[in-house]
């Protein structure tokens, strides 16, 4: 298995700010579509921004201008950072990986390698 792993959620007043890390020491980031999803509770996962090997990002229409996903190959960590928050970004967030070349995506099949999730709780 490759191990993926989140960190930097937490609880943060509407309007802050935080900063998502994922990490992994088993593979090389600069190979793979990487992402990063949320879950609320009760509902489905859904894509919330991706960058791939070549650095093109894609971002839900939700999160544009608050949220910037960005990569570093030299330390194999994948990062959000997240401006802005709001109550309703309150969610389980999640990193995802897939090996190849390929485009930024979205939805959850396009992904077959996932952390365990980190926390982020936004109050109003």
């Amino acid at each position: 298995q490759v191990d993926l792993v989140e960190s930097g959620g937490g609880s943060v007043e509407a309007g802050g700010s935080l900063r998502l890390s994922c990490v992994t020491s088993k593979i090389t980031y600069v190979t793979y579509r990487l992402g990063w999803f949320l879950q609320a509770p009760g509902k489905e996962r859904e894509g919330v921004a991706s960058i791939n090997s070549a650095s093109s990002t894609m971002y839900a229409d939700s999160v544009k201008g608050r949220f910037t996903i960005s990569r570093d190959n030299a330390k194999n960590t994948l990062y959000l950072q997240m401006n802005k928050l709001e109550s309703e970004d309150t969610a389980m967030y999640y990193c995802a990986a897939r090996t190849g070349f390929l485009g930024p995506r979205l939805d959850s099949q396009a992904y077959n390698y996932w952390g365990q999730g980190t926390q982020v709780t936004v109050s109003s």
